[in-house]
């Protein structure tokens, strides 16, 4: 009898940990509610985040000590630009997205500046033969993977100004006219990851924006062939397509990485062989802290850590989709349709090359992986989203505001329609 209430207590007690734990994420959204902020939203990044760092430091630990004799070396980085997206975050939470609309041009030729600079001998940083990194002091700076973030604004911006060509061949002409410069500078920096998830988005961006569907079909299509194309002209990225299906027949050449990751999820099963405690990290699995640290969360933290991490990237797309939905206008739809369309394709690209679903694209895990450039930039969109988050929210209640109690609008929620009851009339 004592040892069976000694299991009720204990059990009673986790339980009211976990009450505690759901308490204080309630309370989280409350706070973030009053502030006119999606606090779900909210956690789930600062959640991914901070995963990260975690995740970041038991991933590069090793490799830190080994190449700069300091085993906090690339967590150090990883922080900053941590801190420096977090900055970036809040700024643009507090930032009209609207002022965004006036910014999308010069910003995109800025943009495109930029990647022409990177590719200057001598200006540009140049590694493992892919130059796109500026050296700013201390921190290396990926101009092509700010661009992404970039471009989202720039064809939000497109689309809402050209609502009635987007079902016209014409208009969809010349939005890839666009498009495919922005492609072309990125390719140039031999940056296939970047360039998949910029021309993933767009699409998506001209479904969302009322493209017709043979035209969608069409671009499909071309996308798929310039693939091939750019697959067949470089060896290393031939070598990975014909190896991805079975990577453990070369195991020692082309499908080594990729059979290294399978390796780490079948050590990991399905709790993990605990946080730290990593094998592959020792330099078995290249880039284990940047574009492959989904096989070091498998191998560590199991079946179980892979599941929570897919979910919490699952609940970030409900949450940005919501937000899209419940936009002020249509600008503010397709930004944040496009903002939750970028990070959300970004992660299951990556998940899936380190799975083996797809050929290795070099595509970081959005939060997660190595890489200031790219953390900062995904925060500052996700201020992006929180505002537009904000402002439908606003706007909703302010319609609210305006029902009677048998359910009619009998103002306008918006001023523009200038005073006349009857504009804004309708039945909920």
């Amino acid at each position: 009898m004592a040892a069976g209430a000694g299991r009720l207590t204990g059990l009673a007690g986790r339980w009211r940990g976990r009450g505690r734990v759901a308490g204080a994420f309630a309370a989280a959204d409350r706070v973030a509610a009053a502030a006119g902020v999606d606090g779900w939203l909210m956690i789930v990044v600062v959640g991914l985040v901070g995963f990260g760092l975690v995740m970041v430091y038991s991933a590069s630990e090793a490799l830190g000590y080994l190449w700069y004799n300091d085993p906090n070396y690339f967590f150090a980085h990883q922080l900053i630009g941590a801190v420096m997206g977090g900055v970036g975050l809040v700024v643009a939470a507090r930032f009209d997205y609207h002022r965004l609309s006036r910014l999308a041009r010069p910003v995109m030729f800025l943009m495109l500046l930029l990647l022409v600079v990177v590719l200057v001998p001598h200006v540009g940083a140049q590694h493992f033969g892919a130059q796109r990194w500026f050296q700013v002091g201390p921190l290396s700076v990926q101009p092509s993977a700010i661009a992404v973030g970039v471009a989202v604004v720039f064809f939000a911006r497109w689309l809402t100004d050209r609502e009635g060509s987007v079902r016209s061949l014409r208009g969809v002409r010349d939005y890839l006219i666009v498009l495919g410069i922005l492609l072309a500078l990125v390719l140039a920096e031999r940056d296939l990851g970047s360039s998949i998830v910029i021309a993933t988005t767009a699409l998506i961006l001209l479904a969302l924006a009322g493209a017709r569907k043979r035209h969608l079909v069409l671009i499909v299509l071309m996308f798929g062939g310039a693939g091939v194309a750019l697959v067949g002209l470089v060896s290393y990225r031939a070598d990975r397509l014909a190896h991805f299906l079975n990577p453990c027949a070369d195991a020692l050449g082309s499908g080594f990485q990729n059979c290294q990751a399978l390796y780490a999820f079948g050590s990991g099963g399905i709790f993990g062989v605990g946080l730290g405690n990593s094998v592959q990290k020792y330099e078995w699995l290249p880039e284990a802290h940047t574009d492959f640290i989904f096989a070091i969360i498998g191998e560590e933290l199991g079946l179980i850590g892979t599941v929570a991490v897919l979910g919490a990237f699952l609940f970030l797309a409900w949450r940005g989709v919501r937000a899209s939905l419940r936009a002020p206008d249509r600008f503010g739809a397709l930004l944040a349709g496009g903002i939750t369309s970028w990070i959300c394709m970004q992660a299951f690209i990556n998940v899936s090359a380190v799975t083996g679903v797809i050929p290795t694209t070099g595509i970081p895990l959005p939060f997660i992986s190595y890489g200031g450039t790219s953390l900062a930039t995904s925060l500052v969109g996700m201020g992006i989203l929180l505002n537009i988050s904000a402002q439908g929210r606003r706007q909703g209640a302010t319609n609210r505001a305006h029902v009677d109690r048998r359910g009619r609008y009998w103002g306008p929620p918006d001023p523009g329609t200038g005073g006349r009851p009857g504009a804004a009339r309708r039945t909920t």
